[in-house]
Parts: C-alpha cells; sequence; structure tokens
C-alpha cells in the first residue's frame, strides 16, 4: 500500500492499539498519529514500547476539540482518517448517556470538518489518496430474531443511547460523502475479543473473575446470540478497506461465529480450567455461573453478512473456530497478568500522570 500519513483516534484503546501495532509491523513506512484522549478505557501502557519519532507519534487530546484537530491535519498533512474514538460500554450508556452523545457523534462531526476543510484547501486530482474510515458496530441495526443477517442494506433500528449514537455518526459520515464528495467509507463490525481488552467487557470480564474464583454474572438467560471476531482479522479487514474499498460504502465484518453468552462464558471456564486448574477442592469454574437480571433495551441476537466484504475487497477471517481465538486469548491473559492487574486497580493511569502530569 502506499505511504500514508494516518490519523488513528482512540489508538490506545482496544481495537485502536491493536490497529496501531498491526500497522507499525505491517506497514513501516506509514506515519502514525495517535489522538486519543486517554478517558477511562484508554490505556497508553498497552503501546508504551513503541518510540515515537519519524514513524509514530502520540498526542494526548479529544476529537471534540476543533481547534486541536485542525492544527493536527495543517501540521501532519493528514490523508487518511481511521476513526475508533468512541464511548462504546452499553451498560454505561444506559446510566449516562450525555458521554456518549458528545464523544460519538459531536466528535466524528469534529473530524469530518476538519477533513472537509483541510483537504479542500490541497485538493489532488481525484481524491483517490484519501480515505476517511469511520469504525462502526453492528447494534446500529437493532436486534434479530433467531434467523437472518444483518447485511449493509439492513434498516438501522438502535436499541441502547451507544448504538442510536453511533447510528448517527454513521449517517453524518455517510452524509459528508454524499454533499461533500468526502472519501469516506464505513465498517460495521461483529463484536470484538482479543488481547488489550478493558475488562469490563465480558471475555476479560469472566477471565479475571474466573481466575479469582468470583462469581460469573451472566444477563438473563445467557442465550443472547453474538457473532465474535478476533481483533486481529478485524484489524486486517480495516486495512484491506482501506486498500480496496469504495468511497461511499458500508462493509460489514464479521467473524462468523455465533455464540450465546452462556456458551462463551463456559467454554471460556473450561479453558481455564485446563490452564491454570479446577478451583479448590476440584469444583470447576462453571460452578460460579450466575444468572442476574437482564440489561434494559438487550437486544436477543446478532449476526453480519459479510458477503460485500468477501467478494469485492477479498477479506475473510483466518480464526475460523471461535474456541481457538478464545484459547490464544486467554493464553495473553495469562502471560499478561500484570497489565490486566494493573487496568483493575488503576494504577495504570499513573503512567499518564508520569508522563502528562
Amino acid at each position: 500500500m502506499e505511504k500514508r500519513i494516518v490519523l488513528v483516534t482512540g489508538g490506545c484503546g482496544f481495537i485502536g492499539c491493536n490497529f496501531v501495532r498491526l500497522v507499525r509491523q505491517r506497514l513501516p513506512q506509514w506515519r502514525v498519529i495517535n489522538l486519543d484522549k486517554l478517558t477511562y478505557a484508554g490505556n497508553l501502557q498497552s503501546l508504551a514500547d513503541l518510540p515515537e519519532g519519524d514513524e509514530y507519534r502520540f498526542v494526548l487530546g479529544d476529537i471534540s476539540d476543533r481547534a486541536l484537530v485542525a492544527r493536527l491535519f495543517a501540521e501532519e498533512a493528514i490523508d487518511t482518517v481511521v476513526h475508533f474514538a468512541a464511548e462504546s460500554h452499553v451498560d454505561r450508556s444506559i446510566v449516562g448517556p450525555d458521554e456518549f452523545i458528545a464523544t460519538n457523534i459531536g466528535g466524528t462531526f469534529s473530524l469530518l470538518q476538519a477533513a472537509r476543510e483541510q483537504w479542500a484547501k490541497a485538493p489532488t486530482a481525484d481524491g483517490a489518496s484519501r480515505r476517511f474510515l469511520h469504525v462502526s458496530t453492528d447494534e446500529v441495526y437493532g436486534s434479530l430474531g433467531e434467523t437472518g443477517l444483518f447485511s449493509e442494506t439492513t434498516a438501522y433500528d438502535p436499541r441502547s443511547p451507544y448504538s442510536a449514537s453511533k447510528a448517527a455518526s454513521d449517517h453524518l459520515v455517510s452524509a459528508y460523502f454524499h454533499t461533500y464528495g468526502l472519501p469516506t467509507l464505513v465498517t460495521n463490525c461483529s463484536n470484538n475479543y482479543g488481547p488489550y481488552q478493558f475488562p469490563e467487557k465480558l471475555i476479560p470480564l469472566v477471565f479475571n473473575n474466573a481466575l479469582h474464583g468470583r462469581e460469573l454474572p451472566v444477563y438473563g438467560d445467557g442465550k443472547n446470540v453474538r457473532d465474535w471476531l478476533y481483533v486481529t482479522d478485524h484489524c486486517e479487514a480495516l486495512l484491506a478497506v482501506l486498500e480496496r474499498g469504495e468511497p461511499g460504502r458500508r462493509y460489514n465484518i464479521g467473524g462468523n461465529n455465533e455464540m450465546t453468552n452462556i456458551e462463551v462464558v463456559s467454554l471460556l471456564c473450561d479453558i481455564l480450567d485446563d490452564r491454570v486448574g479446577p478451583l479448590s477442592e476440584g469444583s470447576h469454574r462453571r460452578s460460579l455461573i450466575t444468572y442476574v437480571r437482564d440489561r434494559q433495551g438487550h437486544d436477543r441476537r446478532y449476526a453480519i453478512d459479510a458477503t460485500r466484504i468477501r467478494d469485492e475487497i477479498g477479506w475473510q477471517p483466518s480464526v475460523v473456530r471461535f474456541a481457538d481465538g478464545l484459547a490464544a486469548t486467554v493464553d495473553w491473559y495469562l502471560t499478561h497478568r500484570d497489565w490486566l492487574e494493573a487496568v483493575i486497580d488503576g494504577s495504570y493511569q499513573d503512567y499518564y500522570r508520569e508522563m502528562y502530569g
């Protein structure tokens, strides 16, 4: 792929840091500017081993700060945006939706305006070298019944403040393509899992509780279905969309691995029992599973039809079996317990204070 100067927003978050790492490994000719506000889920230590220099720069800041974003576009001559930055935890959006509206909608608007204004000042012959990739979620489509798949033509039907804010930002991105000709792309992915995920999400939460013999809360009857996508596969798909995607198009990215929540939790328990042994007195970790009251507006099933990205771009997930990806994830957390413990006890934020005051 051609050399790019890429603004990655939210590059210290779960998917963002995996994307930054993949770019540094695979495309050393790219310059990456990582703009992150370092809210609770942004962990600078996830990229602490990447030196800053000609290929990589970290900027502490808010995507809603329009002056900062405009300055970065001008200083760095940014030609590519990969926009991860978002408030993303559904439970938090139910308790306090304000930040979700401000960041997911207002922040996306700020980036779109900066790209539009800066790229208009130095237009290219056909705009082919510039891309604005907006990374979104399958939750914008709402809830499926027992059959059917989300395709790129599925009507939006968000059910939580989180998914509604992401749906609004998707529409903004699409509008900037149709109205202003901005070379935008939108991807809607299924549930990601893998290294560096903040432990409020299902898999790292269950891993940590199960490792220490604590209760494993499962919403409702545990039969809500999600399609699981290994995070590195997702990042590979994003690179493929940047290289071969058609501006103005939307691409669904899925792992082809539908699992109920209770299946995920049970399998994780079995993997941990195998890796570190059962709990004291020989009891297995499945005994820790506890059903709790279902979440408000809890979507029953998500499932992705990834035909378009396969046929048009040639991408398919490399992690075919969810059990293999989950085992690799468990192994990563077992060998990076210091990373996980620093997040849980909050000491990971000491590094921010040391670096930035």
